[in-house]
C-alpha cells in the first residue's frame, strides 16, 4: 500500500477507533452493588416503578415536594436506589433519572420533563452527584421558576453557572477524603451559590460513597463505612426536604 494511501486510512480509522473506545466507556458503567439492587424493590411504604425514570412514590400520605436526582458521571442510575428508597420512605416523591451514555451533560434538561409529568407536586428539588450535580446547578441556573431547591453532592456549578442571586434552598453535601471532587474545588465554587447555602462536610467519606458502585478511579479510600457517609448525607437531603415542604 502506498503511504499516502495508509495515512488517508489512518485518517479514516482513527475518528472512528476513538468513537468507538468512547462508546464501550460510557457504555460501561460503574455499578449498582447488591444493596442497591435490593432498593430497586417496592416494599409496604414505598412503591418503585422503573420505567423512563426509576420513580419512588410513597404509598399512603405523599408530601406535596419531589426530589431528583441526577446520577454521576458513568455511574449507573440504579447506584443511588438506597438513597430514593431512604427519601421516599419519609413520603417524598423521588425520581431517578437514567442519563444518556450515563453522562448528565447529554441530558441536563430532562428535570423539565419529569417535572411536568408529575403535576401534583407543588415543589422540586433537583440534586445530583459529581457531574450530574454540576447539571442540576445549570439546570437551575435555567429553569430558576420551576425549581425550589438545589442539592450538591460532591459537585459544585460549572464557572457560567452562576447561581449567587437566584432565591433558591440551596445544599452541598461533600466529603474530606473526595479524591475526584476536592476540599479546594467546593470552596472556589462558593460565590457561585446562594448566599445562606447550607454545607455539610461528611469527616472520612470519599467521592464513591455518595452512591452504591463500588470503588471509583482516582477516588481515595474512605476512613467511615458508606453506610455512615450514606445515613449523614441523607439526613441532611431531609432536612432541607422539610425545610422546603413546610
Amino acid at each position: 500500500m502506498k503511504p499516502r494511501k495508509r495515512w488517508l486510512w489512518l485518517l479514516i480509522l482513527l475518528p472512528i477507533t476513538l468513537l468507538a473506545v468512547g462508546l464501550v466507556w460510557a457504555l460501561t458503567p460503574l455499578g449498582p452493588m447488591l444493596e442497591a439492587e435490593e432498593s430497586l424493590k417496592s416494599t409496604a411504604s414505598v412503591q418503585v416503578i422503573s420505567d423512563q425514570w426509576i420513580v419512588y412514590k410513597p404509598v399512603s400520605e405523599p408530601k406535596n415536594t419531589g426530589l431528583i436526582i441526577y446520577p454521576g458521571g458513568r455511574v449507573d442510575s440504579r447506584s443511588y436506589s438506597p438513597t430514593a428508597m431512604q427519601i421516599s420512605s419519609s413520603g417524598y416523591y423521588v425520581v431517578i433519572v437514567p442519563m444518556p451514555l450515563n453522562l448528565a451533560v447529554f441530558g441536563a434538561n430532562e428535570a423539565k420533563t419529569v417535572i411536568e409529568a408529575f403535576p401534583e407536586i407543588q415543589k422540586w428539588i433537583v440534586s445530583g452527584h459529581s457531574l450530574g450535580g454540576t447539571m442540576a446547578a445549570r439546570f437551575v441556573n435555567q429553569n430558576p421558576d420551576i425549581v425550589d431547591g438545589l442539592i450538591l453532592m460532591a459537585a459544585y456549578p460549572a464557572a457560567n453557572d452562576d447561581l449567587s442571586t437566584i432565591d433558591i434552598s440551596s445544599l452541598s453535601i461533600f466529603s474530606t477524603l473526595d479524591g475526584l471532587t476536592t476540599l479546594e474545588d467546593i470552596d472556589g465554587a462558593r460565590h457561585l451559590l446562594p448566599q445562606d447555602s447550607i454545607y455539610v462536610e461528611i469527616d472520612g467519606g470519599n467521592h464513591a460513597q455518595f452512591g452504591w458502585y463500588g470503588d471509583q478511579p482516582g477516588d481515595n479510600p474512605a476512613t467511615i463505612s458508606r453506610e455512615t457517609q450514606q445515613d449523614l448525607t441523607n439526613e441532611a437531603i431531609l432536612a432541607l426536604l422539610e425545610q422546603i415542604n413546610e
